[in-house]
């Protein structure tokens, strides 16, 4: 179970899973399904789901709010990512595409 769970019965149509990691590496597995998985916030469940993540999407804003939602929360694991794509907005923000990389070991 990955960070705050709800409760089983919230939604007919949410379904609620104890191991993530092995529901997305199922799905990959499916044809037609595996490039069509998204997970959007949650550092809990990213770090949970690392091994298995092939992209990031990171935005940046130009504000110091102090703590925020980390990343990925989970052991120090380096994982090697190339920068597919970086956008620079006028107002500061950023968005940068990030592939993970191939036949590569973290510096």
């Amino acid at each position: 179970m990955v960070g705050s769970t709800p409760a089983h019965d919230v939604d007919p149509a949410v379904t609620v899973v104890d191991d993530p990691l092995a529901l997305v590496r199922q799905l990959k597995r499916e044809e037609g399904t595996g490039s069509d998985i998204r997970l959007r916030g949650g550092g809990r469940l990213a770090g949970a789901l690392l091994p298995e993540i092939d992209e990031l999407v990171l935005k940046g804003y130009p504000v110091v709010a102090g703590t925020g939602i980390p990343v990925s929360d989970c052991a120090f694991d380096p994982t090697v990512f190339d920068v597919a794509e970086h956008t620079a907005f006028p107002d500061g923000v950023t968005v940068t595409r990030l592939t993970r990389a191939r036949q590569r070991t973290a510096p």
